[in-house]
C-alpha cells in the first residue's frame, strides 16, 4: 500500500478507540502513531491492526497500556535551560507592562506529569515575589492522560527528578516529605490540572503566556492549524506562546511572530476584527457622502435613520426636530412638530425636560442622566439622558438636542448579573459548607479508620488467642477420649459387673458385664433409679449399704445376695459397695461391683 494512502484498518482502529475510550488520535501524524501502535502489538505477537482491535475488544486493561504508549510524557524541570533563561527575559518585559494588583494568567498545554507548570510556577514566584505569586497568578495546566494528571496533581518527585532544579530553589519550593519532595501546598494551589483535549475541546481564554513544549509536533498539518488558532484565541493581546525545539509554527506563521526564535518565543499577531472592518466601512461611506451635492437630504435621513431617539427643541421652547425613533417612542406626529414642548406629555414624561433644558443653556453645557424608569402599557423600560446645548461658531444659542438612549436590556442583563451573582455567592457558601463537612466527614472517617485498625489487632489477637485454645482443647479432648477409651477398655475388661451412682442414685455408668447378668442394656438403664430397677437382683436389700457409703460411713460395704440372671438362672451374687470420691475426699456417689456364681441345679433345689 503506498504512504500516501490511508491503511482502513488502522482507521478503523483509531474510529474504535475514539468511540469507545473518548480519545480521538485522527489529528496525530500517521508515521509516529503506526509506529507507537506497532510497538505495543509486538510484545503481545499480533500482526493486524483489526486483531489488536478484536485483542482491545476482550482486554479492557490493554488501553491503559496503549494509551501510556502513544501519549509520550516525557517532561523535566527546567528542560533546555537556555530556552527558560530567554523566556524570564521576556517575562519581565511582559511584567513590566502589567500593573501591580493586575492578574496574570498562564497556560501550560500537554503538561504530563507537571514538571513544566511547577517549574513556570517557580520562575513567575522569582520574579514576582511569593506573595504577589499567590496573590496575582494562576497556571492553568491540562492533559488528556488522566494517570499523569493524577501525578502531576500531588506535586511529589523523586531526588533524581528533581536533580535540574537548583539546590536553592529546591530547598525553597519543596519541603521532604519521606524519601520524596512536595511542591509547597500554599503556591500549589495556584496551578490548577484539568484534563482537556486540545482538538475538542475549548480553549482556556484570557492568558497571557502560553506553553505548548513538543505537543504540536505529534499532530498532523490541518490538525495544528485548528490549535493554532485557538491557541491566537486564548492569548491577550500581546501574549506569548513558549514552544519545544522541535517546532516552528511553519503552518500558520501569520498568526504569531517570533520574539525569540531560537528559544521558540512567539507573541500573537492582531488581526483587524469585524468592527474595525466595519469602522473602515463607515468612514469610506462617510468620504463617499461628502462628494454628494444633495448634503441636506443625507443628513436628513441619517437623523431620521439613527437607532438612538432624538428631539430638537428651539429657542422659543418649541419641538423643532424628532427622527424617527422619537416619534415612535412618545407616540409624536406630524402635527406636534412646532408646538410649544410644554404642551406635549414628553415635557414631563419620563422625566422633566423643560428644567434640564433651562440648566443646559444657562451652563452651556452638556446633561447626563443615567438608568432613567419608564413603565408604559406594564411594560418597564430604562432610557440614559443627554442634553446638548445647540450654538454656531460665534457661540450663539440655536436650540437645545435631546437624545434617549435605551438602555433597558443593559438594565436586564445587569439584574441577571446581579442575581446570577448573588446565586454564586450562595451557591460558593453552599459549596464552602458542603467542603468543610466533607472536611470534617473525612476526619471522622480517618478517625473511624483508626479505630477499625485497633478492632481489627484485637480480633487478631483474640483470633490467636480462641485458635490457642482451641488447640489446648483439642489436645484434651483427645486426652480425653483417650482416657474414655482406656477406662471402657477397664470396664469392658472386667468379669464384674460395674454400676456407677450419683448421690441421688441415679445409674451413670452400666458396663458390659451388667448388662450380661441383668439383661438390660446401659442406654436403657443410664439416668435411672438404681432402686426402682426391676431384675432378678433384689435391689431393696442394698439400700443400706449404699446409703451407708454415700454418707461416708465406711469405706466398702459388702453382702451376698441371692439372685436370678437374665438367662433365669439362679446365681450367688456377690455385691461390694464403694464411695466415688474427688481428690477433695468429698463423696459423689457409689461403686457396685457385682461378682456372680451360678449355683448347681441341686444346691438350687435344696435351698428351695
Amino acid at each position: 500500500m503506498s504512504s500516501s494512502q490511508p491503511d482502513l484498518q488502522f482507521e478503523a482502529l483509531l474510529d474504535y478507540l475514539r468511540q469507545n475510550r473518548g480519545f480521538d488520535f485522527t489529528g496525530y501524524k500517521r508515521s509516529s502513531l503506526m509506529r507507537r501502535v506497532q510497538k505495543r502489538m509486538q510484545p503481545l505477537e499480533i500482526e493486524t491492526y483489526s486483531q489488536y482491535q478484536d485483542y482491545l475488544e476482550v482486554t479492557p486493561e490493554e488501553f491503559i497500556t496503549l494509551f501510556n504508549t502513544i501519549l509520550i510524557n516525557v517532561t523535566a524541570f527546567f528542560r533546555d535551560p537556555n530556552s527558560w533563561e530567554g523566556l524570564k527575559q521576556v517575562l519581565s518585559e511582559m511584567l513590566a507592562k502589567k500593573r501591580p494588583n493586575q492578574p496574570i494568567r498562564a497556560w501550560t498545554a500537554g503538561c504530563a506529569s507537571g514538571e513544566e507548570p511547577y517549574t513556570l510556577a517557580i520562575i513567575l514566584a522569582e520574579a514576582l515575589g511569593i506573595d504577589a505569586f499567590r496573590d496575582r497568578v494562576k497556571i492553568f495546566a491540562t492533559d488528556v492522560d488522566e494517570e499523569a494528571l493524577y501525578q502531576a496533581r500531588q506535586g511529589s518527585y523523586t531526588p533524581k527528578e528533581l536533580e535540574a532544579v537548583p539546590p536553592d530553589l529546591r530547598q525553597k519550593y519543596f519541603e521532604p516529605v519521606a524519601n520524596r519532595y512536595t511542591f509547597l501546598k500554599d503556591l500549589r494551589r495556584c496551578v490548577i490540572f484539568g484534563r482537556h483535549d486540545l482538538v475538542k475541546d475549548a480553549p482556556i481564554s484570557r492568558v497571557d503566556l502560553l506553553t505548548c513544549r513538543n505537543a504540536l509536533m505529534y499532530f498532523n498539518t490541518e490538525t495544528q492549524t485548528k490549535i493554532l488558532e485557538r491557541f491566537h484565541f486564548a492569548l491577550n493581546s500581546g501574549g506569548y506562546v513558549f514552544l519545544g525545539k522541535a517546532e516552528m509554527l511553519f503552518t500558520r506563521s501569520n498568526l504569531f511572530t517570533p520574539v525569540d526564535l531560537r528559544q521558540r518565543i512567539f507573541t500573537k499577531v492582531r488581526r483587524e476584527n469585524l468592527r474595525d472592518r466595519y469602522l473602515l466601512r463607515t468612514q469610506a461611506d462617510q468620504k463617499l457622502g461628502s462628494q454628494n451635492s444633495d448634503t441636506a437630504q443625507i443628513w436628513e435621513s441619517a437623523f431620521n435613520t439613527d437607532p438612538v431617539a432624538q428631539l430638537v427643541i428651539d429657542t422659543e421652547g418649541t419641538l423643532a426636530l424628532a427622527n424617527d425613533r422619537a416619534r415612535s417612542l412618545f407616540g409624536l406626529k406630524p402635527a406636534n412638530l412646532g408646538q410649544p414642548l410644554q404642551d406635549l406629555e414628553l415635557s414631563y414624561r419620563p422625566v422633566e425636560l423643560r428644567s434640564l433644558i433651562e440648566q443646559a443653556t444657562n451652563q452651556c453645557r452638556p446633561l447626563h442622566l443615567k438608568d432613567i424608569p419608564w413603565e408604559t402599557e406594564g411594560t418597564a423600560r430604562w432610557f440614559d439622558l443627554m442634553v446638548i446645548p445647540l450654538q454656531d461658531a460665534r457661540g450663539t444659542l440655536l436650540g437645545t438636542k435631546v437624545l434617549f438612549t435605551n438602555i433597558t436590556r443593559y438594565k436586564q442583563l445587569q439584574e441577571e448579573l446581579a442575581s446570577s451573582t448573588q446565586e454564586l455567592e450562595t451557591a460558593y457558601e453552599e459549596l464552602q459548607s458542603t467542603n468543610e463537612e466533607l472536611e470534617t466527614t473525612n476526619e471522622e472517617l480517618q478517625s473511624t479508620n483508626e479505630e477499625l485498625e485497633t478492632m481489627n489487632e484485637e480480633l487478631q489477637s483474640t483470633n490467636e488467642e480462641l485458635a490457642t485454645i482451641n488447640e489446648e482443647m483439642r489436645d484434651r479432648s483427645q486426652e480425653l477420649n483417650q482416657v474414655n477409651g482406656f477406662l471402657g477398655s477397664i470396664l469392658t475388661s472386667l468379669e464384674s459387673g460395674v454400676v456407677v451412682l450419683d448421690q441421688d442414685l441415679q445409674i451413670q455408668i452400666w458396663n458390659y458385664k451388667a448388662e450380661d447378668l441383668w439383661g438390660l442394656r446401659a442406654d436403657e438403664v443410664k439416668g435411672s433409679h438404681f432402686l426402682n430397677l426391676d431384675i432378678g437382683l433384689p435391689v431393696q436389700q442394698l439400700r443400706q449399704p449404699i446409703r451407708a457409703c454415700l454418707s461416708g460411713g465406711a469405706l466398702s460395704e459388702k453382702c451376698s445376695l441371692e439372685a436370678t440372671n437374665r438367662r433365669g438362672r439362679a446365681i450367688h451374687c456377690q455385691v461390694t459397695c464403694t464411695p466415688l470420691m474427688e481428690e477433695t475426699s468429698e463423696v459423689k456417689g457409689a461403686i457396685l461391683l457385682m461378682a456372680a456364681v451360678e449355683l448347681d441345679p441341686t444346691a438350687a433345689s435344696s435351698l428351695s
